[in-house]
């Protein structure tokens, strides 16, 4: 389980950085670049990444927003970034989660690039740095902290919040005379409509991204009332199951498989946006779910011919975002050590971090960095901006959530049955507490 979980938290930095690279399973070219030629009078930091420095005219959004911190982190501190690069033909079957475990429990870098499940395990096991005595600290979102801090210590932190959410055709809503739902059971009603005057599939899904209902419905209150820390503490101890939390979400799905809202053998079998995304933008399927930066790329739902809105899942709180963090981390005995903290305090800044949300138009970890976003975001954008969100990593929960939720749901997809998919969660729990 904790092999699989790895590979399919994968799917979080495909969400801010590289799609389809560390969980999908595509496999790039040969690990040609592990360590470029550097001078041996500069100041180097090590940093061990899924993708390559990018070619002077590559007009990648978020390579050249994370390249611009960067280069502007080499001229101002007078060093060289060499990036160690992830390139799964050399490592055959292993994903870039299980590389990057084996080289930081090897200290073989400065700086990981890193998804929650391997930030939350090598943070446990003492490998990640504390960075909370870093300025940029000072200025993170509360969000952030909580997300990346195991053990007590900061020891991750992102360029980017990447945001989970609802997109819908606006359009056809409106043309059935539909307000978009805030509730499960506003969501099903939609659902109803739909199906009952020919959209043979009111939601488009993919195996990836459905335990985001799961999550909003499950951990709305928790995240969004005034308990958070005793009912997380709860889940740590035993004391609480993570299957009565889960328990809403699961049946809500079950109802949309059991309707035909969803499709679940081509959901269990879809990639992230190639299965689903052409129906949505062909307008045979009114919703979808995505990350913040699908809205704003070209090559995903940047352009749609109708008029969509991203909104947050349904919960008994509303409309609910989900939130998930990779984060920049160090080693905490990197040959570099000192060089690596100036690095990621330089790109971190609040001045670099403009510099990145403005180039990307996503929401940064710093409070203070704002960046006006496409009027389709804006609902999805609004909730957050109030504090209305719910986590989908959180490193102080002793039970990875994002990786082992979709891995319960592809069982729900494939067939099971609530309670079976119950009793694999208090497994799962009961496993990860006797650690």
């Amino acid at each position: 389980m904790k092999k699989k979980s790895r590979h399919i938290t994968g799917i979080l930095l495909t969400g801010a950085l590289l799609i389809g690279l560390s969980a999908c399973g595509k496999k790039p070219d040969a690990d040609k670049n592990l360590l470029t030629n550097s001078d041996d009078t500069k100041k180097v930091v090590n940093m061990f990444t899924p993708m390559e420095k990018s070619n002077p005219n590559a007009d990648n959004t978020a390579r050249t927003a994370q390249e611009l911190t960067m280069i502007a982190a080499e001229e101002a501190l007078g060093l060289q970034v060499e990036y160690r690069t992830y390139t799964a033909e050399n490592y055959k079957e292993k994903t870039y989660d299980e590389v990057l475990v084996d080289r930081a429990r090897s200290n073989m870098d400065d700086i990981y690039l890193l998804n929650p499940d391997t930030l939350m395990l090598l943070g446990s096991e003492g490998y990640l740095a504390d960075l909370s005595h870093l300025k940029c600290v000072e200025n993170l979102r509360d969000v952030v902290k909580t997300a990346n801090t195991v053990n007590g210590k900061l020891v991750g932190i992102p360029q980017e919040v990447v945001a989970y959410g609802l997109f819908v055709n606006k359009d056809m809503f409106d043309h059935y005379h539909l307000e978009l739902p805030d509730t499960p059971e506003e969501f099903l009603e939609c659902c109803r409509v739909f199906k009952e005057n020919g959209i043979e599939t009111p939601v488009g899904a993919n195996r990836w991204w459905l335990e985001t209902f799961v999550l909003a419905q499950g951990y709305a209150d928790l995240y969004n009332g005034s308990t958070t820390e005793a009912e997380i503490a709860a889940l740590n101890s035993g004391e609480a199951k993570m299957s009565d939390y889960m328990r809403p979400g699961f049946e809500f799905l079950r109802e949309m498989i059991d309707n035909g809202y969803i499709d679940a053998e081509k959901a269990y079998t879809s990639e992230a946006i190639e299965g689903e995304g052409p129906d949505f933008l062909a307008g045979k399927t009114p919703i979808v779910m995505a990350y913040w930066g699908a809205a704003n790329s070209d090559t995903a739902y940047g352009n749609p011919p109708f008029n969509m809105q991203v909104i947050g899942f349904p919960s008994s709180q509303g409309q609910m975002p989900v939130v998930a963090l990779s984060g920049y981390a160090i080693s905490t005995n990197a040959e570099n050590f000192e060089n690596a903290m100036a690095t990621l305090d330089f790109i971190l800044s609040d001045e670099m971090l403009q510099l990145y949300s403005e180039n990307n138009k996503v929401i940064s970890p710093s409070k203070n960095v704002n960046v006006d976003c496409i009027d389709a975001l804006k609902p999805l954008n609004d909730r957050i901006n109030k504090g209305v969100y719910v986590l989908g990593s959180n490193a102080g929960m002793k039970v990875e959530q994002w990786g082992n939720i979709c891995l319960v749901v592809r069982k729900l997809l494939s067939g099971a049955s609530v309670e079976e998919c119950m009793a694999e969660f208090d497994r799962i729990q009961a496993e990860a507490l006797a650690q």
